[in-house]
């Protein structure tokens, strides 16, 4: 009999991250959402790297999950596009707070 196995943390990270990154590449390739395969060859044209477009995607994808999840509510399309289009934009609940925690200074 096996014993369980201990997963890490990073594990499950990359699992997270890998499985964000094939659903956004699922939905380029298929055109559905429109706006995903249209915010793809919009952050394409600008110059960002695949790897990068790829990774802002995930995350706006990730925190509708999260969001879907927690409030326990259908996927919200209308944001989730309207979001992807906004990139390379996050709208503040996205919005990644460069200074770790300090104050913003105006």
């Amino acid at each position: 009999m096996s014993e369980p196995t201990d997963f890490d943390l990073d594990d499950d990270e990359a699992f997270a991250e890998a499985t964000l990154t094939q659903a956004i590449e699922t939905q380029i390739e298929s055109g559905e959402p429109p706006a995903a395969k249209a915010t793809y060859n919009k952050l394409s044209l600008v110059g960002y790297p695949r790897e990068d477009i790829l990774m802002l995607m995930a995350v706006v994808l990730a925190y509708e999950i999260d969001a879907m999840l927690s409030e326990d509510r259908p996927f919200d399309n209308q944001w989730y596009e309207q979001t992807l289009r906004g990139l390379p934009d996050l709208p503040p609940e996205l919005a990644i707070d460069d200074e770790q925690g300090d104050p913003e200074q105006d």
